[in-house]
């Protein structure tokens, strides 16, 4: 499909500088940009690609000033990066959806399907499974028994949902999720460890994301939540009973052990690791590869592990860094003491 400058430009709210029936039918990167592509431009150090790229159409933000000329037609937008973001949503849901049930693959008499679902196959729903509308269940999926699972939702291949969790609507599980495994629950009998049973369940709340791999385990008793609007990378684990607020976002390796309380509005890089039974605030940013060992008060922000509020933890790295040379010092001034001493 094709579009003009002038199109995207009146989708987006913006304006255009140079032709504006130019024609773009793909997107591309902007180091990258070939002829009949829409490139964006949002970060300042790639401005030098604007005055190479082949792209045909660049957005770029409305204060953008050009050194010399560009040879690409430019949309003016409030922001570049919230533009192509909302035009590849619109790119993604133009293209053609699977629908129907495939063979082989097995979908119990109890469970309920809603309106146009998608059942790939080798894919598994199990008893009394409620699935909503417009529910996307990709090939070798597993969608244990009594398995709720809301309205535009889409499990993508080897998704394992175990027994009696709840999926919201329009949630995203991608490849390798595993939701509702039992929590690490084991109490010491001997010289052996007792599997404590654990009954709870798992609820995901609406537009939710959970990425490749990553586990949330359900509850010893009650729910293990991921609340509205919360995204999850890759290859993350989270324990059981944990409660993760509302827009919450964790970047790939993070972990959050048990019975743990993350507020709403917060954001952790990759490699965060959490203690059990914490609360953490709302709005808490944690930089990545941090450890968290006490409660957080709303609105931190935190670096190192074990973790301290940042403003603090950049001067002690910084004595950190010099500490070699600073021992080398003291080494020089505790054997002039001791010269002097003598003399």
């Amino acid at each position: 499909m094709e579009f003009q400058a002038k199109d995207i430009a009146a989708l987006l709210g913006g304006t255009v500088e140079g032709d504006p029936e130019a024609t773009v039918s793909n997107v591309s990167k902007i180091e990258e940009g070939k002829p009949g592509t829409l490139a964006f431009l949002a970060n300042p150090k790639y401005e030098h690609y604007i005055y190479t790229t082949g792209a045909t159409i660049v957005l770029v933000n409305e204060d953008f000033k050009p050194l010399r000329p560009c040879p690409c037609t430019l949309v003016r937008v409030k922001s570049a990066y919230d533009a192509i973001a909302t035009l590849l949503q619109m790119y993604e849901s133009m293209k053609p959806k699977p629908v129907g049930i495939e063979q082989p693959s097995y979908v119990s008499e109890s469970a309920t399907l809603g309106e146009n679902p998608y059942v790939g196959a080798f894919a598994y729903v199990g008893r009394d499974a409620r699935i909503g509308n417009n529910v996307k269940i990709y090939p070798q999926a597993y969608v244990g028994d009594g398995v709720t699972v809301g309205d535009g939702t889409v499990i993508y291949a080897g998704v394992k949902v175990y027994a009696g969790c709840v999926i919201g609507k329009n949630c995203i599980l991608h490849s390798g999720a595993v939701i509702g495994a039992d929590g690490f629950g084991f109490v010491p009998e001997g010289d052996y460890y007792k599997k404590i049973p654990q009954i709870g369940n798992v609820v995901l709340e609406d537009n939710v994301e959970i990425g490749a791999n990553t586990c949330v385990d359900r509850a010893t008793m009650g729910a293990t939540r991921i609340c509205e609007g919360v995204k999850l990378d890759n290859l993350i684990q989270i324990a059981h009973n944990v409660v993760i607020g509302r827009n919450t976002v964790i970047a790939a390796q993070s972990g959050v052990a048990g019975t743990a309380k993350v507020g709403e509005n917060c954001v952790f890089g990759g490699q965060v690791g959490i203690i059990g039974h914490l609360e953490i605030g709302d709005g808490t940013q944690i930089a990545a590869q941090s450890g968290i060992t006490n409660n957080v008060a709303k609105g931190s922000v935190l670096r190192g592990s074990p973790a301290f509020d940042l403003p603090y933890y950049q001067k002690c790295y910084v004595v950190f860094r010099k500490l070699p040379e600073l021992y080398s010092q003291l080494r020089d001034l505790q054997k002039e003491v001791k010269d002097l001493k003598a003399k």
